[in-house]
């Protein structure tokens, strides 16, 4: 079975990369034909870099090539990437840039303004009184509450 580590390593070295380069790497995919081992290749193709650097993802990142080598085993001849191996470059691409926008700074308090935003306007279509981050007085959820059984059960 083969080692996760090269994986690892390669999703490490595209972490690393600006989002910029990631996109452009992603959309690079689609466009060029992509090889193994080489920066190009003579009949036409070119590693993922090259492909980002032609699609405005001006970055030099050595660590990502070697990165890709080693996970594609390349060998001593350049040859193109298969699509499994395409595959898992354009998913770890995906996921790194997903994973961005969600640890981006401010994305947590994002994420709670937008559940407090919906949580309000759930309120007020059922029709409750809303008063956003009212304190309650604790000595207030220890007073007996009368409830008419019947008024409950119609309902």
């Amino acid at each position: 079975m083969r080692s996760l580590r090269p994986a690892r390593e390669l999703r490490n070295a595209i972490d690393a990369m600006p989002l910029d380069t990631r996109r452009a790497m992603l959309d690079a995919l689609e466009r060029n034909p992509i090889v193994v081992g080489a920066y190009a290749m003579p009949g036409g193709g070119v590693c993922p870099m090259l492909a980002a650097h032609r699609n405005g993802g001006r970055t030099d990142y050595a660590a990502f090539a070697r990165a890709w080598d080693r996970y594609a085993r390349a060998g001593k001849q350049a040859r193109p990437a298969t699509e499994g191996e395409l595959t898992a470059l354009r998913t770890m691409l995906e996921a790194s840039i997903a994973d961005q926008h969600v640890t981006a700074p401010g994305a947590l308090a994002r994420a709670i303004a937008e559940h407090r935003r919906a949580l309000r306007s759930r309120l007020r279509r059922e029709e409750h009184v809303v008063e956003p981050y009212e304190r309650l007085d604790p000595r207030e959820l220890d007073v007996d509450v009368e409830v008419d059984a019947d008024a409950v059960l119609s309902r």
